[in-house]
């Protein structure tokens, strides 16, 4: 069983009223989710909770009317794309809300498990177990909150983030590995945990410090308590740079639009073709773009315009005739840009390469002259064990695996077409060039985005790449 992981969440404690600043803060993790929004707070008359289907509608419109009601000195928030969340827990350790950002690839097991002990579950989605509520319960095993969310820490295979409300204050754990953040920050009175640290930006929250792999802090009015030390390991997920981060983020003290500004002038430095423009796939792609024309001395512009106000983002729908519909009507050519223009795009990454081929092809009909592809991250070899962040329910629906599969290969020995020098790899390349019809396609060296981002190779996770755990 396999759920697709994407999410964020939030945490405040305030000497004053907090659901301005959970509300808030919540909301600017909506780039990361939009099956369910949830917002749980603890008042003297306990807690108050609101979740509402968000696929359809913003987190915010969902939740303007709620916060009118909602009043507190603590509170957490989720973004979430497996589950309704937050749940609300009646334990021997006593009562708390629970939000997570969570993949559990043993969950079948770890169900088992549990049944043999008379446990049973009662947020089943169809056959499937909420894999919140699965954590809940092996949080509800230890001894104290903080044994417990060890606990589950430990038993969990995939990612495990977790933050729990309780009348005391919440605790905060960041996944054994530190797969995505989970950062720390503080103004006058009031303390407060986020996936996303442009969180709190506006909210006038200053960062103080990135949690470490498997750290459990304690936050209350008083400030923060750690609990749990961080483990040696910490392999924080390199995508989160190249696509899914937020650009006004950083994690691990380092902003994502820089680092994407790196990867487009690491891309420049490699090469010097006759270019009219360079742009952007919009929006991740923009700052890969923008950092490529600097270096390059080539003119930035925008032949795609991107319409939002009603469309979400094309990955996001289940359904991949849906999904192909938004991403071909959410852009919008100007012609002005594109006629017999030589034009590079860069892109945060190549995945199924449904959606891509068929914007390349509209720029063929609109006159492009010469169209080069330069995506900012090595080929997506691996489909993702850990966050699912490469987007692709099956590794065979990655455009890499299209490709070996065409040229004969039967799904081994992946780490040759995974080799940038290899022969396999660069007959990989150009078959997927030729699929989508580009006059060059280049990827990024996977020692050039590491020397991007900043951290050593061993901090990151690059399994999508190389395979390497």
């Amino acid at each position: 069983m396999i759920f697709i992981t994407m999410g964020g969440i939030f945490g405040v404690v305030s000497r004053g009223d907090c659901v301005q600043d959970l509300f808030y803060g919540t909301d600017y993790h909506s780039h990361l989710g939009t099956y369910r929004g949830g917002l749980a707070c603890l008042n003297s008359a306990g807690f108050n909770r609101s979740i509402h289907d968000i696929t359809n509608s913003q987190f915010r419109s969902k939740f303007e009317d709620d916060i009118q009601k909602m009043h507190g000195h603590k509170g957490v928030g989720v973004i979430s794309d497996t589950d309704d969340q937050p749940l609300l827990i009646g334990s021997r350790l006593g009562t708390f809300a629970i939000v997570t950002v969570a993949r559990i690839n043993n969950i079948n097991q770890l169900a088992e498990d549990l049944f043999k002990q008379g446990a049973h579950f009662s947020e089943m989605n169809g056959d499937n177990i909420n894999p919140t509520e699965m954590i809940a319960k092996l949080v509800c095993q230890g001894e104290t909150f903080a044994a417990g969310i060890k606990n589950a820490q430990d038993k969990v295979d995939g990612l495990c983030q977790i933050l729990l409300l309780t009348k005391d204050g919440i605790y905060a754990a960041r996944d054994k590995y530190g797969r995505i953040p989970l950062i720390i920050g503080e103004k006058s009175g009031t303390h407060a945990v986020t996936v996303e640290t442009c969180a709190f930006l506006n909210l006038g929250i200053e960062t103080t410090r990135d949690l470490g792999p498997g750290e459990i802090v304690f936050i209350s009015e008083d400030g923060v308590e750690q609990l749990q030390p961080p483990n040696d390991k910490l392999q924080i997920c390199a995508f989160m740079w190249v696509y899914y981060g937020y650009p006004a983020s950083n994690y691990e003290g380092i902003n994502v639009e820089v680092v994407r500004n790196r990867c487009g002038a690491c891309l420049a430095r490699k090469e010097k073709i006759p270019l009219d423009l360079v742009t952007g796939i919009p929006d991740s792609g923009t700052g890969h773009g923008i950092g490529y024309a600097n270096e390059a001395k080539v003119p930035y512009a925008r032949p795609f315009v991107k319409y939002t106000p009603t469309w979400p983002r094309s990955f996001m729908p289940q359904d991949q005739v849906q999904r192909n519909l938004v991403a071909r009507m959410k852009l919008m050519p100007i012609k002005e840009f594109i006629e017999d223009k030589r034009m590079l795009f860069c892109e945060d990454s190549i995945v199924r390469g449904t959606q891509l081929r068929d914007t390349i092809q509209q720029l063929y009909k609109l006159g492009a002259k010469e169209v080069h592809m330069r995506p900012a991250c090595p080929p997506l070899v691996y489909g993702c064990k850990f966050l699912n962040f490469s987007r692709s329910k099956s590794d065979l629906d990655l455009a890499t695996r299209q490709a070996i599969k065409e040229l004969g290969g039967d799904g081994t020995g992946l780490k040759e077409f995974a080799d940038p020098d290899s022969e396999k790899y660069k007959i990989m390349i150009e078959s997927i060039r030729k699929q989508l019809h580009l006059t060059t396609l280049k990827y990024q060296r996977l020692d050039d985005l590491v020397e991007a981002i900043g951290l050593p190779k061993e901090k990151l996770c690059t399994y999508c790449w190389d395979g390497v755990e």
